[in-house]
């Protein structure tokens, strides 16, 4: 009898170990599968929602979209409240480079705003809802201060620092007027970056994109009288008008970029440098961002 529960045993182990192997096989076959969804030429469509905290993912799609001659123009569907001044800037290079080969058209989902709204600035053509939230055109920087409840349960802080800036905006004591003076002098610099940036896109007097420059918010009706956005219309309305941009007749065929197959370490991964720096942005330091206030899960 024990021979008997012990050959059973032996068996279910092996079972499983060759079940385990096998998913570890597919999932390795899948994982880095670039086949494109749809064959033939039609029209590219890349997503941008939520915070945006890193830009790779994205830029990468709208540079192959760029190289690949079946892609006849592309579709950026934004549904963000912007995020760090960094990625926002990446890609909304990439999108400007993109436009100077092929039709960029935006399509604004519930929210394309600040950094959102930035990278949607150089494309071809801008679509929004009439009640998109667009515009917030401004900078924030943000900073935490603990001061108070360190001096509560009795702790204190020590910074050793090689120049006399490098702890400015430090949350363990209060910023002086210098600092304060300095920072702003940052933010009015990227402040700067985003004015001219939605200038030129838009094809806007400097002056005039700086009289609303000063964060406020606009619907989709409200931004096509400010000219921020060039009509009204859903995303298969962009992506009709895409398809007649390129010239392909009919209603045009959806090419979306292809889903890449992730391990569970890969997703780990990626939650722990996702946690780790929101950390940084939020809790530790200061963060600069091109991001609309009270939105993107604060």
């Amino acid at each position: 009898m024990k021979n008997k529960w012990l050959w059973i045993s032996v068996g279910l182990v092996c079972v499983f170990v060759l079940v385990f192997m096998s998913c570890a096989v597919i999932a390795l076959l899948f994982r880095d599968n670039d086949t494109k969804l749809v064959k033939g030429s039609g029209i590219g469509v890349v997503e941008v929602k939520g915070v945006i905290l890193d830009s790779q993912e994205t830029v990468k799609q709208l540079h192959d979209f760029g190289r690949d001659d079946d892609v006849k123009a592309v579709v950026l569907r934004v549904d963000s409240p912007g995020g760090v001044v960094g990625p926002s800037q990446e890609i909304y290079q990439e999108v400007k480079k993109l436009a100077k080969k092929k039709k960029v058209v935006v399509s604004m989902g519930s929210l394309a705003a600040s950094g959102g709204y930035y990278i949607s600035a150089p494309a071809s053509l801008i679509y929004a809802n009439p009640g998109s939230i667009t515009g917030s055109i401004g900078v924030l920087m943000k900073f935490s201060n603990v001061e108070g409840l360190m001096d509560k349960i009795g702790m204190k802080a020590f910074t050793l620092k090689t120049g006399k800036y490098k702890d400015s905006g430090s949350p363990v004591r209060p910023m002086t007027a210098e600092e304060k003076a300095l920072l702003q002098g940052v933010i009015e610099s990227t402040h700067g970056q985003f004015v001219k940036a939605v200038s030129e896109g838009r094809n806007l007097p400097v002056e005039q994109v700086k009289a609303i420059a000063d964060g406020r918010i606009f619907s989709g009706e409200q931004a096509l009288a400010a000219r921020l956005v060039d009509r009204l219309g859903s995303m298969q309305d962009a992506i009709e008008e895409a398809g007649r941009l390129a010239g392909i007749k009919g209603e045009p065929e959806v090419i979306r970029p292809p889903k890449k197959k992730k391990l569970l370490l890969d997703m780990l991964v990626e939650e722990s440098a996702s946690r780790i720096s929101n950390l940084v942005r939020e809790e530790i330091g200061m963060s600069v961002s091109y991001e609309m206030a009270g939105v993107g899960g604060k």
